[in-house]
């Protein structure tokens, strides 16, 4: 009898970032995000034979340092970036984003739905179980994309969930021959990590 092909993806939401106005695939992590980012490292570099990271900096920053440490391959997906919110400035972030969750085909001007995010996500996700079987791949991405993956496989994860996350934060998903199987936070906060439910 053939052994069940089995991928289990560390889903690595970002260390904490300052907001820069204009500078979503730029802006890197704050002090304390680069302290936290050594503890993703020491969490995960024993287990990680890769490590695929959104394009924007706060989440590549917050990875990378695995992929040296295992000395695995850094792989760059342009589909892991977080939700595009809209293309300018919003008054109100979290009615904003809770109009989103309620409504999900719904999109402030320039912005993605959650829909559309909820989508290119999990295409991105299906192409890694497919890509790395029997293997454990870290994934460098973001709060809400994150929440929406999962809320794809399980819709208990959802907006209470997303505003539950702190930075960082990891949950482990496994998928048994390709089909999901369950997730389980690995990360234990340090004292002084609050749920920070921005982007």
């Amino acid at each position: 009898m053939t052994a069940p092909e089995t991928t289990v993806l560390s889903f690595v939401r970002h260390a904490h970032s300052p907001y820069v106005p204009n500078a979503e695939r730029t802006r890197g992590l704050s002090r304390r995000g680069r302290r936290d980012a050594a503890r993703v490292t020491a969490h995960l570099a024993d287990v990680a034979d890769v490590v695929v990271t959104s394009p924007y900096e706060r989440a590549r920053a917050t990875v990378e340092g695995v992929a040296d440490a295992a000395d695995v391959p850094l792989v760059v997906d342009e589909d892991l970036r977080e939700r595009e919110l809209t293309d300018d400035h919003v008054e109100d972030f979290d009615s904003a984003v809770e109009h989103l969750w309620a409504n999900p085909t719904a999109s402030h001007p320039g912005g993605e739905s959650h829909a559309e995010a909820q989508s290119r996500g999990v295409a991105a996700i299906e192409r890694l179980v497919e890509a790395y079987p029997n293997r454990h791949v870290v994934v460098g991405t973001h709060g809400t994309l994150m929440a929406l993956v999962l809320n794809a496989y399980d819709s208990r994860y959802g907006y209470e969930f997303w505003t539950g996350l702190t930075m960082p934060d990891v949950y482990e998903a496994t998928f048994v021959n390709g089909e999901f199987a369950g997730v389980a936070r690995t990360w234990v906060p340090a004292d002084d990590e609050q749920p920070a439910a921005d982007d």
